[in-house]
């Protein structure tokens, strides 16, 4: 039976190269941005672009917690997102994916590990990062066809047009 470990091009904690990153420098506070991201009332304001919307957020923010939503598109589409919340540092880093249920089970077909990173900058706002790490270049691909430049762009604008208002 072979392993990954038998694969010469295998090392353990390398990343493989399927992510996806924006960056983003917001005139807000860390603690702002991060209420933002972890109040459901909040994350539906901004968290997918127009003409679609986030009708439904639940979130639990403790490793292991859910991380859902429920966006709605103009034509009736509905996309349903469920994950889990991997990492958390209060105000700094968010880490989720749709690979895992609450209970740690996989979820059969894995789409990406998301990250957040917020610094605190000397102007008072924060340099953000969002990372979409994919398993393979055949996801990563179906993202950026997706729409992930455009589409991970628009929210970042919507979020810093309610960031203005918080």
């Amino acid at each position: 039976m072979a392993h990954e470990t038998d694969n010469p091009c295998y090392a353990p904690g390398t990343p493989n190269g399927f992510d996806l990153t924006l960056s983003r420098h917001f005139e807000a506070p860390p603690e702002t941005v991060w209420q933002a991201w972890t109040t459901p009332d909040l994350l539906k304001q901004w968290y997918c672009p127009k003409p679609w919307y986030v009708s439904e957020a639940v979130i639990d923010p403790r490793p292991g917690g859910v991380f859902n939503t429920v966006m709605k598109g103009p034509d009736g589409e509905v996309m349903p997102n469920s994950g889990v919340i991997l990492a958390i540092e209060p105000n700094r880093r968010l880490v989720t994916t749709d690979a895992l249920t609450p209970d740690w089970k996989p979820t059969g077909l894995p789409f990406m590990v998301g990250e957040i990173t917020l610094t605190p900058t000397a102007d008072g706002g924060t340099d953000y990062v969002a990372v979409a790490r994919h398993w393979n270049a055949d996801t990563m691909k179906q993202h950026e066809q997706m729409g992930f430049e455009v589409g991970w762009n628009a929210a970042a604008d919507q979020l810093a047009e309610l960031l203005r208002t918080l």
